[in-house]
Order: C-alpha cells, then structure tokens, then sequence
C-alpha cells in the first residue's frame, strides 16, 4: 500500500500563496486517485479538491474555486495542491488522501472513501 507524506504548509498573510506537495512512496501511485482534505479547530475534516488516477479529472470544493489547484506527477509520485489568495479560513490541518477503489467522483468528496492518508501539515493564514 502507498505511504503519504505531506510538506510545504507554513504561516502567510491573508493574499499570499503555498504549495502543498504529497509524496507518495511504492510502485502502485498510478493506481490511486488521490484528494486533498482538510480540519480546522473544533470543525470536521472537509473535502478541498481531488485528482483522478489519469489526472484527466479534477474536482474543487466551492471554497477554493478560482483559487486553489490541485495536480499530480507520475515521474515524481507526488500530488500538489497550489493556494492562492489564501484567507484566513483557509486555517487548517491539511490532509492528503489516496483511493484505489472508486466508480464514480462522489467518492472523491467522501473522506471514508480514502483508504490511505498522510500525516497533515499546517496552514495558518493571518488577516
């Protein structure tokens, strides 16, 4: 089963930008869609964006339409989320997700649909 590892969170100003890198470690990457999840205090994880295994699909919360944009690298195993204009309701633990069994996009927006998760990483947004 893949492992995933989230970095590139951090602390910016209401307006700035991060890019959010998951690696996925093992041979079968190409075999998961994988999302983008995310928990801030006191609230339950929500859906922010999803990529299909071909990355010929993709799928965005309302919240960050416009805004944020999700993507992958076969050669490199990692999946992206590149944030822009961020707000400071953007605050919150980030979390990336691999599914290996879906057979439609709901599935991308179910958090218990995901079978494998990384650790999370940091964003805080300051006004």
């Amino acid at each position: 089963q893949v492992q995933l590892v989230e970095s590139g969170g951090g602390s910016v100003q209401a307006g700035g930008s991060l890019r959010l890198s998951c690696a996925a470690s093992g041979p079968t990457f190409s075999n998961y869609a994988m999302g983008w999840f995310r928990q801030a205090p006191g609230k339950e994880r929500e859906f922010v964006a999803a990529i299909s295994r071909s990355a010929r699909n993709t799928y965005h919360a309302d919240s960050v339409k416009g805004r944020f944009t999700i993507s992958r690298d076969s050669v490199k195993n990692t999946m992206y989320l590149q944030m822009n204009n961020l707000k400071p309701e953007d605050t919150a633990v980030y979390y990336c997700g691999g599914l290996s069994t879906y057979s439609d996009s709901n599935y991308f927006v179910r958090e218990n649909s995901y079978n494998v998760w990384g650790q999370g990483t940091q964003v805080t947004v300051s006004s």
